[in-house]
């Protein structure tokens, strides 16, 4: 999105370490005010930690956020009045729904409304004031309980919103109700988004841009596959693994056997007929899933290798030339030249 203001959000050479172990490097991240921003990765891959860091809940190791323009510090209560995180297993105290949700408005400071704002919160996650605000915390189900959450969040009117797997663990009635609230406040208040989630209907439909974290690094999703380690020598200048249905991928040697590795996914070839060509590797597998970006009109597509899922991002032709569905057999292609390695000090 484009709105000629200052990204709201612009990151320089953010790293974060733990215990001497890098869990996250971000050269460079630009999100414009009013964006909807997805994060997808495995568990592990830096998600949450770079929510914390947006959120000012966490300094950094080294690096540069900038919110609005200005360099920004952890903790700065003049920004964190402005950003707030939705965890993903949000923590009620011991109190009454309404007292939950006005919390945040007084501690801010902004409590003559508070009663207005609080039940406009609870409305919009679908939890009717009148049944709800006096609820102690106890007598609420899961999905109910983080509807409170983000309606604790929302009483804020923030200007960014991070959800760290805001659907993860609730029924599908709660999750339709939190996408729809969070929606709403980027529409009422222009409230930024920022989501991790492993729900593709977040990432893909609802997303204005998506990046995929993985070991710590960051890149547009479907841009890259990843080959985990640990490897081992397969003869002059080459490295293997062995997955686990006894297909091997093969890479140039590195220096870290255990270091992951990854490839450009337009590199790849799908095709439903094996390509024997040169020394290119050839795998077998099954297609996964299969979803629209809505913004490009593309298809993301994740392939099923053994222990490995491979992601692609392919023209909607693509497809129907190759006749790919979900549980299709699938060939997958790919040059040992063209595998790089992820550096993770």
């Amino acid at each position: 999105m484009s709105s000629g203001k200052p990204p709201i959000f612009r990151i320089e050479a953010l790293q974060q370490h733990y215990g001497g172990r890098r869990a996250l490097f971000v050269p460079h991240l630009e999100i414009a005010p009013g964006a909807i921003v997805g994060l997808m990765g495995p568990n592990g891959s830096g998600k949450s930690t770079l929510l914390r860091l947006l959120g000012f809940i966490e300094k950094p190791s080294s690096g540069l956020i900038h919110f609005k323009g200005r360099t920004a510090a952890p903790f700065d209560p003049r920004i964190r009045s402005r950003v707030t995180l939705l965890p993903q297993d949000p923590y009620l105290m011991n109190r009454s729904v309404f007292d939950n949700v006005a919390y945040g408005i007084k501690l801010r400071g902004a409590g003559s409304d508070s009663v207005q704002r609080v039940h406009r919160a609870l409305a919009a996650v679908g939890l009717a004031p009148a049944q709800f605000a006096r609820r102690p915390w106890f007598a609420l189900s899961g999905g109910e309980a983080q509807r409170v959450a983000l309606a604790a969040r929302l009483a804020l009117e923030p200007e960014v919103l991070l959800m760290d797997e805001p659907t993860a663990s609730v029924d599908a009635e709660s999750a339709e109700r939190i996408r729809r609230a969070a929606l709403a406040a980027r529409d009422q208040w222009g409230t930024t988004l920022i989501v991790a989630s492993h729900d593709w209907s977040w990432l893909f439909e609802v997303c204005d841009a998506v990046w995929h974290l993985y070991a710590g690094t960051v890149f547009p999703a479907g841009t890259r596959t990843f080959f985990p380690g640990p490897w081992e020598q397969a003869g002059e200048g080459a490295w293997r693994r062995r997955l686990a249905d006894g297909q091997w991928l093969i890479a140039p040697a590195g220096t870290d056997p255990s270091a992951p590795a990854y490839i450009e996914s337009q590199k790849l070839i799908l095709s439903r007929a094996p390509m024997v060509e040169g020394s290119r590797v050839v795998l077998k597998g099954t297609v996964l899933r299969q979803a629209l970006i809505r913004r490009t009109g593309k298809v993301v597509v994740t392939v099923g290798i053994g222990e490995l899922t491979l992601t692609a991002v392919l023209a909607p032709e693509t497809l129907r030339n190759e006749g790919m569905a979900p549980g299709d057999g699938i060939f997958v292609t790919y040059a040992p030249e063209d595998v790089s390695w992820i550096d993770s000090s």
